[in-house]
């Protein structure tokens, strides 16, 4: 069922009444709302396959080709399971995401999956350009808490694949426990790593509640110049473009294909 009124009532109902809080880094600042996820799938059409008195939510697109599963009891460090199933030449993918992964951040990748950019830019040039340290193979964020690894090839792997890890601080070459982690498979598409990576490393704050949970207890809370309305107001707009963007990609789809002009060898047509 498509993405109701009431259901959006109810997000509403939470956040204009919640002062929100600017808090950063995004890699610590905790899960956030999950419908910032659910709701934009649901936005563009996608559909809940999953028994609606679970605790587990399944999302499946349009088309079947995808499917998320959200499952907040999972005995894996993976609450967010995202599958493609391939398609003609396409091959499948897969994704996952732990509990306390910003759901902002991952509703980037999803919001990506459902439109896509125009263009693929290289999943690096943000995280560069945030302030992001270099390393072997990835990139470390300035509290070197989070860490974007792009394993080599291996004897299992033809392609390089995405490991993304928050953690505590360790002590010397020992890292400390992970808070959360994601991981996106060989075949991931170059833009939905682009989207993930772009809002993760983005500088600007993410908002949370005055007594929301975070990700870790060094995350910086300040009270955000936004009232709770126009937060709500960003929501409802993102929403909206998501609707909209989803019926023009519709209305493409089924337009009938125009005949092309027969290229003509002999000599132009004579001019009236």
């Amino acid at each position: 069922m498509p993405l109701s009124e009431r259901q959006l009532a109810a997000f509403v109902d939470k956040h204009a009444v919640q002062i929100p809080y600017d808090t950063s880094p995004r890699h610590l600042a905790g899960p956030g709302d999950a419908r910032h996820v659910t709701h934009g799938l649901a936005a563009a059409g996608w559909n809940a396959v999953s028994d609606p008195l679970s605790a587990e939510i399944i999302l499946a697109s349009p088309d079947l080709r995808h499917r998320l599963q959200f499952d907040p009891q999972s005995r894996t460090s993976a609450w967010w399971r995202l599958r493609a199933e391939p398609v003609g030449t396409e091959p499948g993918w897969y994704a996952e995401f732990g509990e306390l992964v910003p759901a902002e951040v991952l509703a980037a990748f999803t919001d990506a999956l459902i439109a896509p950019p125009p263009q693929q830019p290289d999943p690096w040039q943000q995280v560069t350009s945030a302030g992001w340290h270099h390393e072997p193979h990835g990139a470390r964020s300035p509290d070197s808490m989070c860490h974007i690894e792009l394993r080599p090839l291996s004897e299992f792997h033809d392609q390089p694949s995405w490991h993304i890890e928050t953690r505590e601080p360790g002590h010397g070459e020992f890292p400390g426990p992970r808070i959360w982690h994601a991981y996106l498979d060989e075949n991931t598409p170059a833009h939905l790593v682009s989207a993930f990576l772009t809002a993760l490393t983005d500088r600007s704050p993410l908002h949370r509640g005055m007594f929301e949970r975070t990700g870790h207890y060094s995350a910086v809370q300040e009270p955000s110049a936004l009232r709770p309305q126009q937060v709500v107001d960003a929501y409802a707009t993102r929403i909206k473009h998501l609707r909209a963007r989803t019926r023009s990609a519709r209305r493409q789809q089924t337009k009938p294909a125009t005949a092309p002009a027969h290229a003509s060898t002999a000599q132009p047509a004579a001019r009236r």
